[in-house]
């Protein structure tokens, strides 16, 4: 399997939330990181908890991945994309994020 995961820009995820989002967002942050805020319409599932949760997640959708900077998100795609699923990693993660948070 390729290291090539899809991406998507913050600015392109913000644009969509603006309408009716084509996405489902999985925050595969630790819980006292997601403390902190969230996307809004994000599903909170802890990178190592996403084998764990696969039945939870419908092949039919597409999902954009976020953590903190891009990188367990993007071993999130990886994981993800081998079992059969569409995904995109947000490109720099929260700390590229300029959108609404939730707290």
């Amino acid at each position: 399997m390729s290291e090539e995961v899809n991406e998507l820009l913050p600015e392109e995820l913000e644009k969509d939330l603006e309408g009716e989002s084509q996405y489902s967002i999985i925050d595969v942050r630790e819980d006292e990181e997601v403390a902190t805020g969230m996307i809004p319409g994000a599903k909170h599932i802890a990178l190592q908890s996403i084998p764990d949760q696969l039945d939870q997640l419908p092949k039919d959708k597409e999902y954009v991945m976020v953590c903190r900077s891009g990188r367990r998100s993007h071993n999130a795609c990886l994981f993800l994309n081998e079992q059969g699923y569409n995904t995109l990693n947000l490109k720099g993660g929260m700390l590229d994020w300029t959108g609404e948070k939730v707290f």
